[in-house]
């Protein structure tokens, strides 16, 4: 039977310069369904655009290689002495490794492989030291803002420098265990956050940080350690590994003493009277079979990207991004949503809103017509879109106060932008 080379050291999966190509000569990968066609009024077919990756980001060619390699000997693992079983644990121990080193992350943080990043906020919720208050921006996705048995709710911040402030002063008040929870890229404008000030001023105040980088790291290079935090979150169906994956990177104390996320086989050590739970934070909260071509798609979709180098993905993005807001600029009654003004960097996701039309209309007129698919709604960030659009109230349904979110990644094209901008300038012109 060959070895099963499990490697430990995050370097093992670093790009080497040595041997590397120069990041301008790598190929980016393809997606799976870049040929999709799709019915549009009248009963052509013309070739999707899919302009909705902040949603779900499609599948990656290597990902969906890397699934088809592990399935002829997929098996269980952790606890088969069989040779499948063997050979798939090594691959979702790997891919443990493998995401560790994709966010940065310290040798000694724990990578837990959950659902998505609500169920790893979620799974960090139940672990929380008794009476954690949480401080959280009302800008916040519902996954990062609704978790928290005791919560502090700060206001959106009217700039960068003004989110700092806010957390430094509600930290600054509270006694006993914090936590700071914040996005690194906002899903409803694509604008960063300044998250190693925020980190910085946590620290000071002796409360710990949790970065919701669902929307981050699909874009940007994320390095754990450097920025100095505490705890990530991420989706792998937002990282173009939609195989019902995500994790929970961070210190493993609080994760240590929690209580299991799920009770079961594999959490424990023992079970007489009583149950003897893993003190090992990463067996403690993978109880049952877990997702294992789930995990190995995340850390498919991990080395791809960093093969690929970020470099080139964000000279791509940034390029179709910019033709996006120049071209809405372009349209009378379009009005695109900032929280910090236009000039602040940002991710590839444009919210914006049409006059004389509903978010609704606008986006069932883009898929019906023209083969385009946006997202249309709050975004699961209800309060966020409520101040951005000046409404005070309104529900999910209500089309008054919702918007349109038009988002790329790898596999947009300039077509697709400049087929967005065309369909609009069509609808609004009725």
């Amino acid at each position: 039977m060959p070895t099963l080379t499990i490697f430990n050291d995050a370097a093992a999966h670093a790009e080497a310069p040595a041997a590397a190509a120069p990041e301008s000569a790598r190929p980016i990968p393809a997606v799976v369904g870049a040929d999709l066609e799709v019915p549009v009024k009248g009963g052509r077919l013309v070739r999707y655009a899919n302009l909705d990756y902040a949603a779900s980001a499609p599948c990656l060619e290597p990902v969906s290689a890397a699934v088809a390699a592990a399935l002829p000997a997929y098996s269980s693992v952790h606890r088969g002495a069989g040779y499948a079983s063997q050979l798939t644990t090594a691959r979702y121990e790997q891919a443990r490794h493998t995401v560790r080193a994709f966010v940065g992350a310290r040798p000694s943080d724990a990578v837990i492989f959950t659902r998505n990043t609500t169920d790893a906020t979620n799974l960090l919720a139940r672990c929380l030291p008794a009476g954690t208050t949480v401080v959280v921006f009302d800008t916040e996705h519902h996954a990062s803002l609704l978790p928290w048995a005791e919560a502090v709710r700060l206001a959106p911040p009217a700039f960068p420098g003004e989110a700092v402030r806010a957390a430094d002063e509600a930290l600054a008040a509270i006694d006993g265990p914090k936590l700071l929870v914040v996005t690194a890229a906002s899903n409803v404008t694509g604008e960063l956050w300044p998250i190693a000030a925020l980190a910085h001023i946590a620290h000071r105040h002796g409360a710990r940080i949790l970065v919701d980088a669902a929307q981050l790291v699909p874009h940007r290079r994320l390095n754990l350690t450097a920025l100095d935090l505490d705890y990530v979150a991420f989706s792998g169906h937002k990282l173009y590994a939609p195989f019902g994956a995500g994790a929970l990177v961070g210190r493993g104390d609080w994760l240590a003493g929690g209580e299991p996320y799920l009770k079961g086989g594999g959490a424990v050590r023992a079970v007489g009277e009583e149950a003897e739970w893993h003190e090992d934070p990463e067996p403690r909260h993978e109880a049952g079979t877990p997702n294992v071509l789930g995990a190995i798609a995340l850390a498919a979709a991990c080395d791809a990207l960093s093969a690929t180098g970020w470099t080139v993905l964000v000279r791509e993005e940034e390029r179709l991004l910019a033709r996006l807001r120049a071209g809405l600029a372009t349209i009378e009654g379009v009005r695109e949503l900032a929280l910090w003004g236009d000039d602040h960097p940002r991710v590839g996701i444009v919210s914006f809103t049409v006059d004389g039309h509903t978010a609704r209309e606008v986006a069932e007129a883009l898929s019906g017509e023209y083969g385009i698919g946006v997202r249309d709604g709050k975004f699961c960030a209800h309060p966020f879109v409520r101040h951005l659009l000046g409404t005070a109230d309104g529900g999910c349904e209500d089309g008054t106060a919702s918007a349109v979110r038009a988002s790329i990644g790898i596999g947009t094209t300039q077509e697709h932008v400049d087929r967005l901008i065309e369909a609009l300038r069509a609808i609004v012109s009725r």
